[in-house]
C-alpha cells in the first residue's frame, strides 16, 4: 500500500476500476500517512476525515456496481484553503478570515464530488494568494521537498507539498501571477494554468478575479487533463499518439532570459536538447508585447488587489504578514484612469503576443529563473525577499498578463522546469504537446 502513495491519480485509478484497489483502503491510507507524517501540520490547514470516508465508500459501492463516474472516481486529493468547503473552515491563509465557514462548496469541487473524488482536505497557502514564494508566518510555510530550508513556492504552497510528499494524489490550486507553477516546479511536479474564465471562480476567495485561475498540480500531464475534465465537468483531452516530430516552438528571449541563475539555465538547454531530439523544431524570439504586457502589472495587480481587499485588510493590518501587507498597499498609488489605461495598454500587447507567436505550437521559457530562496533570509531581509518574490513569478505571470494557457514540467534538476505557453482556451492541444514533452524529458 506504500506504493499507491507514489502513483499518479491516473493509475490509481485504473487500478480501482480493475478491482485491484479499493477506494476505501485507498482513502485509509492517505489519511493514515497523513496523520503519522511529521510536516502535516505545515502542509495541511484542516483534514476533512468525515467526508474523505464517506465519499470513498461510496466510490467502493459504485466500483463494484460497475458505475464509476470518471476516471478518478475514489482517487483522494487536496485542496487549497481558498476553495469554499461546506461547514469546514476556509481561510485562505489569513488571520483576517479566521474562523470564516462557507455554506457551500466551490463549484469546481461540486464538480470534482460528482466525478468521485475523494477530498482530503485544505492545504495551506500564502496569505490571500498574494506572492510567490510561498512563506506564511501567519499560519505556516509548508516545506520543500528537495530542501528544508527553502521556500516552497507559492501561492498554493501546501498543495504542492501534499503532492510532493505522497500525502495526496493530486493538489488543487490557484493561479494568478504563477501560484500553481511557482510551487509545482520547485517541488518537481506538473502544473498546469488554466485559462481565465475556462474553470468557474465561484466559491474561490478571490484575488484579483481579472487574472485569477484554476488549476491542478499532479505528478503527470495526464492527471492535469483529467483533473481538468473533473472540475469543469468535461471530457480530458486524449493524449494518445502524441508526438513531438515537426513541432514548432520558440524559445521567449524577451525579459524570460534575463537573470536566469546558472541551474535553472542549465536545465531549460538541456530540456530543449532532448526536445529537439524528438523532433521538435525550436528557435528563439522576441516580442515588444511581453514587456508592454509587464508595464501594466502596477495598476492591474496591485491595484485590483488593495480594491479588492482594502476595507477587509485596514480594519485589521495588524493581523497581516508585514510583506504581503506592504504589497497589498502598493495598489493605493494607482487611479481609475491609470487601470483603464492598462487594461487597454493590455488588450493590444495581447493582441501583438498572439499575431507574433502565431506559427508555433508553443512559447517555451524557464518556470523559474531562480531557485527556491532560504526561508530564513526570507523573513528577515524585506529587500531579498521583494526581489525574491518578483524573480519567482516573473516568467510565470508572462502567462497571466497575456491570458495564455501555460503548463510547467520538471526539467531533470531539482526545482527547475520548462513552461509551455498555449493559445487562450486550448489547454487540449496544450496538453498533447506536454504529454511528449514529458516522454521526452524522461
Amino acid at each position: 500500500m506504500g506504493d499507491w502513495l507514489s502513483m499518479t491519480a491516473a493509475d490509481l485509478g485504473r487500478e480501482i476500476g480493475a478491482g485491484r484497489i479499493d477506494p476505501v483502503a485507498l482513502a485509509e491510507t492517505y489519511l493514515d500517512a497523513i496523520k503519522a507524517h511529521p510536516m502535516t501540520g505545515r502542509i495541511y490547514a484542516r483534514l476533512t476525515e468525515e467526508r474523505a470516508m464517506s465519499e470513498a465508500i461510496a466510490a467502493h459501492d459504485r466500483a463494484k456496481a460497475g458505475r464509476r463516474r470518471s476516471p478518478l472516481d475514489g482517487v483522494p486529493i487536496s485542496w487549497k484553503d481558498l476553495f469554499d468547503t461546506a461547514g469546514v473552515g476556509t481561510e485562505a491563509g489569513s488571520l483576517l478570515l479566521e474562523g470564516r465557514v462557507p455554506e457551500r462548496d466551490a463549484l469546481v469541487l461540486r464538480n470534482a464530488t460528482e466525478a468521485g473524488l475523494v477530498c482530503l482536505g485544505k492545504t495551506h497557502m500564502t496569505e490571500l494568494a498574494f506572492s510567490g514564494l510561498g512563506v506564511n508566518p501567519s499560519t505556516q510555510t509548508p516545506p520543500n521537498i528537495n530542501d528544508p530550508e527553502a521556500a516552497p513556492g507559492g501561492s498554493s504552497s501546501g498543495a504542492a507539498a501534499s503532492v510532493a510528499f505522497g500525502l495526496a494524489a493530486a493538489g488543487i490550486g490557484s493561479d494568478t501571477g504563477g501560484s500553481v507553477r511557482a510551487p509545482a516546479v520547485w517541488n518537481d511536479l506538473v502544473g498546469l494554468k488554466t485559462t481565465s474564465g475556462r474553470l468557474s471562480l465561484e466559491g474561490v476567495v478571490p484575488l484579483i478575479v481579472s487574472f485569477d485561475t484554476v488549476g491542478p498540480l499532479t505528478r503527470s500531464v495526464e492527471d492535469a487533463g483529467l483533473l481538468l475534465a473533473a472540475m469543469e465537468g468535461g471530457t480530458a483531452p486524449d493524449l494518445r499518439g502524441a508526438s513531438l516530430r515537426g513541432r514548432r516552438f520558440a524559445v521567449l528571449k524577451t525579459l524570460a532570459m534575463d537573470e536566469v541563475e546558472d541551474a535553472p539555465g542549465a536545465a531549460f538547454a538541456a530540456a530543449l536538447a532532448k526536445l529537439s531530439a524528438a523532433g521538435a523544431m525550436i528557435e528563439e524570439i522576441e516580442t515588444d508585447s511581453v514587456t508592454d504586457a509587464f508595464s501594466t502589472t502596477g495598476p492591474l495587480f496591485a491595484g485590483e488587489a488593495y480594491g479588492q481587499w482594502r476595507d477587509v485588510i485596514e480594519a485589521n493590518p495588524q493581523r497581516m504578514y508585514s510583506e504581503i501587507l506592504e504589497r497589498f498597499r502598493g495598489g493605493k498609488q494607482f487611479s481609475a484612469p491609470d487601470y483603464v489605461a492598462a487594461r487597454n495598454k493590455l488588450h493590444e500587447a495581447r493582441r501583438a503576443y498572439l499575431a507574433a507567436t502565431s506559427g508555433y505550437d508553443a512559447v517555451l521559457l524557464p518556470t523559474s529563473p531562480i531557485l527556491p530562496p532560504n526561508v530564513k533570509r526570507l523573513e528577515s531581509d524585506s529587500d531579498y525577499f521583494k526581489r525574491a518574490n518578483l524573480l519567482a513569478l516573473r516568467n510565470t505571470r508572462i502567462g497571466n498578463l497575456l491570458g495564455l494557457s501555460a503548463l510547467t514540467l520538471p526539467a531533470g534538476s531539482p526545482s527547475c522546469g520548462i513552461m509551455f505557453f498555449g493559445r487562450p482556451f486550448e489547454e487540449a492541444a496544450l496538453l498533447r504537446i506536454g504529454a511528449a514533452a514529458e516522454a521526452a524529458l524522461a
